[in-house]
C-alpha cells in the first residue's frame, strides 16, 4: 500500500479587529477602494454608480435640512464607518445616517464610533445581492439602529425596516416619516429620486416640528 502524504490544513486567519481594519483601509494601496468589516472578515465593495450617489445626496440633503432646522443631531454620508459589533468586530458604512451622539465638532469620533445611528440609509446598487443586503440590515437592527431605509433607484421605492416589525414598502407617490425615532421628519419618496432638470416641482425640505 502506498503511504499517503498528509496535507496540512490551511492556517486559520485571525479575525481582524476594528482598529486593524482602520489601519488596513488607510494603506496607500487601498486608496479609492471601499471596504466593510463583517465579523472580522474584510469585504471589498464595488465603487458606487451615479444613480447611487444621486439618491444618497437627495436623502442626505433632506435629512441635513431636518437636523439643522431642529438644531439636534447630525448627518453622515459617503459610507462613514460605524462599529456595530465586537468579538468579532463588524464595521459597516451606511450610505447616509443620522446620529445624536455628538453636539459639537470636537465631540465627533475620530475613527469608528460605537454608538449606532438613529437612522441608517442604504441605496441599492445593481450588483447588490438580496441576502447580503438583508444581512447588512439585520446587523443594523441587531446593533440598535432605530430605523433602516432601503432606497431602490430602479424601482423608485423606499422600504422601511424596524426591529420586530415587517418591512414596509413605499412607492414614489407615498411619504415616509421618522416615526418615534425622529419625530417630525417626513419625506416624500419621490424626492429621493429627484433631478433638478426635470419638469416637476422641486422637493420641499422636511419641516422639523
Amino acid at each position: 500500500m502506498t503511504p499517503t502524504t498528509a496535507v496540512p490544513a490551511p492556517a486559520e486567519v485571525e479575525p481582524m479587529t476594528a482598529e486593524e481594519f482602520f489601519d488596513f483601509v488607510h494603506r496607500p494601496e487601498n486608496a479609492n477602494k471601499w471596504f466593510e468589516l463583517v465579523r472580522g472578515e474584510v469585504i471589498e465593495l464595488p465603487p458606487p454608480l451615479k444613480l447611487h450617489g444621486r439618491v444618497s445626496i437627495n436623502i442626505g440633503f433632506a435629512l441635513e435640512t431636518f437636523v439643522r432646522q431642529r438644531r439636534k443631531g447630525y448627518v453622515t454620508t459617503n459610507d462613514s464607518g460605524v462599529l456595530l459589533e465586537r468579538d468579532p468586530d463588524t464595521v459597516r458604512g451606511p450610505d447616509v445616517a443620522v446620529y445624536e451622539d455628538a453636539k459639537t465638532w470636537a465631540e465627533l469620533h475620530p475613527k469608528y464610533g460605537e454608538v449606532p445611528p438613529l437612522l441608517a440609509v442604504e441605496v441599492l446598487s445593481p450588483t447588490d445581492k438580496v441576502n447580503k443586503v438583508n444581512r447588512k440590515i439585520a446587523d443594523y437592527l441587531r446593533a440598535g439602529v432605530g430605523l433602516v431605509w432601503l432606497a431602490d433607484p430602479e424601482e423608485q421605492t423606499l422600504t422601511v425596516y424596524r426591529r420586530g416589525h415587517e418591512p414596509q414598502l413605499h412607492e414614489a407617490s407615498e411619504t415616509v416619516t421618522g416615526e418615534e425615532v425622529l419625530p417630525g421628519l417626513t419625506l416624500k419618496v419621490a424626492d429621493c429620486f429627484f433631478m433638478p432638470g426635470e419638469p416637476t416641482a422641486a422637493p420641499q425640505p422636511p419641516q422639523a416640528t
